[in-house]
């Protein structure tokens, strides 16, 4: 199986820096064409282009055709893994921090 026809894994997409405020400035507005996007990194077309492909192999970005242009849409539903995956946290350290407020009011 070649790299093209897999499904990216979303932590992976998620774990540059780039890509995360990508998926940020897409979550701010309904859509942006590449160079619209591009203006606010400090790296080339080619450059922003290939994070957005791996946030797209991952299915975190949509893609839609307006003639000549490529126009990119934030695709929030794999991000709900990540939130899963977060929660089971949330409760360890709840705990943890009655835990420390019951510590610190007996003193």
């Amino acid at each position: 199986m070649n790299e093209k026809s897999q499904v990216r894994d979303v932590y992976d997409a998620v774990a540059d820096p780039t890509r995360r405020r990508l998926l940020q400035m897409l979550a701010e507005v309904e859509e942006l064409p590449l160079h619209e996007i591009t203006v606010h990194f400090q790296m080339g077309r080619t450059a922003v282009s290939k994070h957005l492909s791996i946030l797209k192999d991952a299915d975190l970005v949509t893609t839609r055709k307006v003639g000549r242009e490529t126009r990119y849409r934030l695709n929030a539903t794999p991000l709900q893994e990540i939130q899963d995956w977060v929660s089971i946290y949330e409760g360890f350290w709840k705990d943890r921090i009655v835990k420390l407020k019951l510590l610190l009011e007996e003193e």
